[in-house]
Parts: structure tokens; C-alpha cells; sequence
């Protein structure tokens, strides 16, 4: 683990990190700020912020997250790192799982730091109602549980094929999915991973009226269990053969 995160530094992953949760922040400021809700002090809401998390995690995040998968495992496939932790232990699918951890660290400080960041920005841009609490926590804890998965997705690819741009073209895709699932029947979200960022969205416009929405806490709990089955069936798939 202290190897990865060895790694880490000389990849600049914190950069990318920092990238990540500063496109998330400004987004939602933008959208925020531009709407003709914001334009009156007494109609600002934590709804209009909620909103633009809703719209810009499912644009930056999966994009991303392919970055940071890609930088991560790429170097392996230089440097013949996969041989080389064969030869201290360590199996290829045992790696895998090592950098998920670690990577997986990075992603989760990022995601409440960006959540942490847009509720400071809302009391600085005065919005006055109380912060409910209960719903930003769950759409953060959601949001947390999808990027995991999405991440540990692309760790899979970035293993798998030696070319990464491969990878950063599927994060490309599923961020256009991500964005589009808001506007697709909840069974069609249910079939890719991205299409669980619409399902975690905490406020949106229904008939033309900003509300609050509860996310689909069940469904991102079975995405979780699914993802971290297969994330385990498929490394150990590694173990039994030469990446």
C-alpha cells in the first residue's frame, strides 16, 4: 500500500484530484449563480446547489476517475511492474486490489471535500435556510458509493488493455451517460454504472418547479455489492493468469 501511494506522488495524482473537485465546486457555483432563482437573496436555496451537484458530478466525475484509474495502473504496463510485484508476492489481481484501496482514498477525500466546499460556498453566497443535513449527507455518501464503482471499473480496463486511451474514451461515454440517464426511465439507468448518477440526484426540476429528491439509496447499495462482487470475481481472475 505505502508503494502506491509512493507512486502516487510521482504521478500527480493529487493534482488530478484537486482538478477533479475544483471542476465539481466551479460547476455548481456557475450554475448556481447564473440562475434567475439566485438573482433574489430570499429565493436562494440549498436546492439550486443540490441541483448543480447533480449536474456536475456526472460531468466531471467520470472522466476523471478514467484519469485517475489510467495513471495509476499505466505505469505497470511501462515499467513491467506487473512482473516485478510477481516476484515480491504479489499477484496481478492482488495489485488491482491494492490500487482500488489506495486510489479508491483519494477519490472518497475528494468527493467530501467537493461536497464539504459547495455547502461553504452557499452560506458565503447567503443562502440562509438550514442545510438539510440528512439528504446532503446521503446524496454525498450515493455520489461516493458510484464513484467507487466507476472507479474500480476503469482500474479493470486499465489492466486489461494496454492502451489507455481506451479507457479515457469509455469515461468520455459514460460521462454523455451519466448527464443523459436524467432524462431516461429509472429501469434504463439501472443498466450501466454512469446511469446511477442520475439515480443519486438530490433536487431537480419537476413540472417546472425546483424540489428536493431523495436518491435511490437501494439501488446504489445493490450497485455496490454487484460492483464489489465482480471487482473480486474478475482480480481473481488475474491471479490465475499473466496480465
Amino acid at each position: 500500500m505505502a508503494n502506491e501511494f509512493a507512486k502516487m506522488r510521482h504521478l500527480r495524482i493529487a493534482p488530478v484530484a484537486i482538478v477533479m473537485v475544483a471542476a465539481v465546486t466551479g460547476l455548481v457555483m456557475f450554475s448556481a449563480i447564473t440562475s434567475p432563482d439566485f438573482a433574489d437573496p430570499a429565493a436562494r436555496s440549498w436546492e439550486l446547489l443540490l441541483g448543480g451537484m447533480s449536474l456536475a458530478v456526472p460531468m466531471v466525475s467520470p472522466i476523471m476517475l478514467a484519469v485517475l484509474a489510467s495513471r495509476q495502473v499505466d505505469i505497470e504496463h511501462e515499467g513491467g511492474g506487473w512482473l516485478l510485484s510477481q516476484t515480491s508476492g504479489i499477484t496481478p489481481g492482488g495489485l488491482c486490489r491494492v490500487k482500488l484501496v489506495a486510489v479508491g482514498a483519494v477519490v472518497t477525500v475528494a468527493t467530501v471535500l467537493q461536497s464539504v466546499l459547495v455547502i461553504g460556498a452557499g452560506l458565503l453566497l447567503g443562502v440562509t435556510a438550514a442545510v438539510p443535513a440528512g439528504l446532503w449527507l446521503g446524496h454525498t455518501a450515493s455520489v461516493l458509493a458510484t464513484n467507487l464503482v466507476v472507479l474500480a471499473l476503469h482500474v479493470l480496463l486499465s489492466a486489461r488493455i494496454d492502451n489507455q486511451l481506451a479507457g479515457l474514451g469509455i469515461g468520455v461515454l459514460g460521462s454523455m451517460v451519466a448527464v443523459f440517464a436524467s432524462g431516461l426511465p429509472p429501469w434504463l439507468a439501472h443498466v450501466s454504472p454512469w446511469g446511477y448518477y442520475a439515480l443519486v440526484a438530490a433536487a431537480g426540476y419537476r413540472d417546472g418547479d425546483l424540489v428536493a429528491l431523495t436518491p435511490s439509496y437501494a439501488s446504489v447499495a445493490g450497485l455496490g455489492v454487484v460492483g464489489a462482487a465482480l471487482f473480486l470475481l474478475v482480480t481473481g481472475s488475474f491471479d490465475r493468469r499473466e496480465i
